[in-house]
């Protein structure tokens, strides 16, 4: 556990510490890297269910007519087009294509709601702040008071489904319902970060440590387990979605992250032009899937080399529980290395490691949400 005092709290600290999780410094809070330990955790949402606590997360809420587009102008998937009680993935970039953060939208009654990451808070309020008209559009943080919780995993709607007295087995993938939760007023949206089904509950940070504790005490005999950021960051890059910071920052934007499916090019929005222009030329370093042929794992930051020749750098690297146990990482590339079955050498400790280029993602549930 950290002593550090600097550090927030989220409203279910008490709960963290209760629980003997490990807690660490992350976004400004002291957060849960992991309770039972990341396999036990990474098994549990793999098959039965998950909890975590993602309140470090930026909760903005927007009002006003113009909302829709005003964002267009700012993002790089289209908000304008979303149906209400919808939940989109979106990108904010800067001049040069890069990424200042990517994001979710969640179009509700009257208003709309972005969560951020947690690390790009203080900027991502400074840019929305910077960016409003003079009128018409009000900005309004809820950073630290709302608390956010995420149940995950395929046991999910049927641990979740006796807490909610709507039919959430009906609710659409990434979209969103306000309901209540053991009574407690929450908006409830079928997202997640993890591969997996789930949801998301956003609730009065007053009423989190309750939440949390009647899930854990209903459903812990089923399965359930309170969960870290340790076991989360496995599964993320299993089902090869980007963390920002590594595989999206100021300097990688979207279409090298391949997250070119969140970028509508006919549209104006900050970064489009730098964006077009990459496309056009398709000469440019991109994310890309290794899998590491020894024993050993690839970490942040190790070069890579491709023919005797640096190549590129790695992203992120961990065991793959999913993937045989297998190594996997994400590293950014140059073109020329980047195709799939490229034979490469991740610079380990002064030795040379063999991999290969492989698809994203490397794993994939095999029964969808609807």
């Amino acid at each position: 556990m950290t002593s550090d005092t600097s550090l927030r709290q989220t409203a279910l600290h008490d709960r963290h510490l209760a629980g003997a999780a490990r807690m660490v410094p992350y976004a400004g809070f002291s957060m849960p890297v992991q309770y039972a330990g990341i396999l036990q955790e990474h098994a549990a949402v793999r098959h039965r269910a998950g909890l975590f606590d993602l309140s470090h997360m930026g909760q903005f809420e927007l009002t006003g007519d113009a909302v829709a587009e005003w964002a267009d102008g700012l993002c790089t998937n289209a908000v304008a087009t979303m149906k209400p009680w919808q939940a989109r993935y979106n990108i904010f970039c800067n001049e040069r294509g890069g990424a200042h953060d990517d994001t979710i939208f969640y179009r509700l009654d009257g208003r709309w709601l972005l969560v951020v990451n947690g690390a790009n808070v203080d900027k991502m309020w400074d840019l929305l702040n910077d960016a409003l008209p003079a009128n018409g559009i009000e900005l309004q943080s809820f950073h630290g008071k709302r608390a956010l919780i995420a149940i995950q995993g395929p046991k999910s709607v049927e641990m979740l489904a006796s807490h909610v007295p709507v039919d959430i087995g009906a609710l659409k993938y990434y979209f969103c319902t306000e309901t209540t939760v053991d009574g407690v007023p929450a908006l409830l949206a079928r997202t997640g970060y993890t591969g997996e089904d789930g949801f998301e509950l956003f609730v009065d940070g007053d009423a989190a440590s309750g939440l949390w504790k009647n899930l854990l005490d209903r459903h812990s005999g089923e399965g359930l387990e309170a969960c870290g950021l340790g076991s989360r960051d496995v599964l993320r890059l299993e089902a090869g979605m980007p963390l920002y910071g590594h595989e999206l920052t100021e300097e990688i934007t979207p279409i090298q992250a391949g997250q070119s499916w969140a970028v509508k090019l006919n549209k104006s929005f900050t970064g489009r032009d730098a964006l077009e222009a990459q496309v056009a030329a398709g000469d440019y370093s991109r994310i890309a899937g290794l899998i590491m042929t020894g024993p050993v794992p690839a970490r942040e930051g190790y070069a890579v080399q491709h023919g005797g020749q640096n190549a590129g750098d790695i992203r992120s690297g961990s065991r793959a529980p999913s993937v045989e146990n297998k190594n996997v990482a994400t590293a950014l590339l140059d073109p020329g290395a980047a195709a799939l079955g490229t034979e490469l050498e991740v610079e380990i400790r002064g030795k040379s490691h063999p991999a290969t280029v492989v698809p994203l993602p490397f794993y994939k549930r095999s029964q969808p949400s609807k």
